[in-house]
């Protein structure tokens, strides 16, 4: 017979209380807290670099423009013509600079599309490369690589028939300096594809642009030596303003036509909004507010340009709305002061 008396000692089931675990749930929670700006953070470098990486490429194919055709890229005709392969890149050329850079930036396919093509071919072609995104073009900060819709719906009209319902967009925009000039302000009407060889007729009088001192305008021919300001010094092309209302829907006016056409400010900004007379910084992208000339960006403390020399120079919007001035001029001799970027 056993004598031993039955153990009193129980084991009861291991586990968490429900005070436990919440404390735990709080924890990570605090910690995923805790975390996420850091996450947020990395990813906005990661994306400010790739915006960096477009401006620098862009910098690049307009610098080899340069250097082939001995002037920077053209700023085209007028927003409602695409650029037209057989008219070169000089200022017969009615495309602008979106257009003329694209052999520079590795797509010279898209700049031959419509290439010895003619009628409902060479329709198509227009049509097709006014739908056709390019990422270089696209600050991944703002958005991807998309297209939006076309809400003039007849665009270009060198497309003929043809209806675009959607086109392609750029964040990016050519430095026209401080006087904002388009085709039709000395009088004359706008270019159409029926009057397009009116320029190829002796003595045809072209609109007079010698006030103009930025880089890519209206039938701009900038050369290297025209910079008398320094290429380090003056603005090539940056980042442009839109509204975030807008990013998506085609409805922001400098955002609404596809690119590869004329100058327009969907794809030209300036420096100041008064012919020259005062300075207008750069702006963060702003709900409810649209901008029409100027300088922008989607991040948060400020927006990349890149200078004449092929640079990519990060500007705070707090830059000195003068010393931006000047940068935006190649040719007024100021001195600028680099303190005050």
């Amino acid at each position: 017979m056993n004598s031993n008396p039955p153990s009193a000692i129980h084991h009861p089931k291991s586990g968490f209380t429900l005070v436990e675990l919440l404390v735990v749930i709080t924890i990570i929670a605090i910690l995923i807290a805790l975390l996420l700006p850091a996450v947020q953070a990395a990813r906005e470098a990661a994306r400010r670099l790739q915006c960096t990486n477009n401006l620098k490429q862009l910098a690049l194919g307009c610098l080899q423009h340069e250097e082939r055709q001995k002037f920077f890229p053209t700023g085209g005709w007028y927003w409602s013509l695409a650029g037209e392969p057989e008219r070169g890149f000089d200022r017969r050329q009615p495309g602008g600079w979106t257009y003329t850079v694209l052999p520079y930036i590795e797509q010279q396919g898209l700049f031959d599309i419509a290439l010895s093509k003619t009628g409902a071919a060479r329709t198509a072609a227009i049509a097709t490369m006014v739908q056709t995104p390019v990422s270089v073009f696209y600050c991944p900060t703002r958005r991807s690589p998309i297209v939006t819709p076309d809400l003039y719906q007849n665009y270009p009209f060198n497309a003929g028939t043809r209806v675009p319902l959607v086109g392609v967009r750029t964040d990016y925009a050519a430095n026209g300096g401080s006087y904002i000039k388009f085709w039709p302000t000395d009088g004359r009407p706008e270019p159409t594809v029926q009057t397009m060889t009116d320029v190829d007729q002796p003595g045809y009088v072209w609109p007079n642009v010698s006030m103009c001192d930025g880089i890519s305008y209206i039938i701009s021919t900038v050369k290297m030596i025209d910079v008398t300001d320094g290429t380090s010094s003056t603005y090539m092309v940056g980042e442009k303003y839109l509204c975030p209302d807008y990013y998506f829907n085609g409805m922001d006016p400098t955002d609404n036509n596809p690119i590869y056409a004329g100058v327009d400010w969907d794809w030209h900004r300036w420096v100041s909004e008064d012919q020259g007379a005062t300075g207008s910084p750069p702006l963060p992208d702003q709900s409810g507010s649209v901008q029409v000339y100027r300088f922008g960006s989607a991040h948060a403390v400020g927006l990349h340009m890149a200078m004449c020399d092929g640079s990519v120079q990060f500007i705070n919007y707090s830059i000195d709305p003068e010393t931006h001035r000047r940068l935006g001029k190649r040719n007024d001799g100021l001195p600028i002061d680099g303190k005050k970027f």
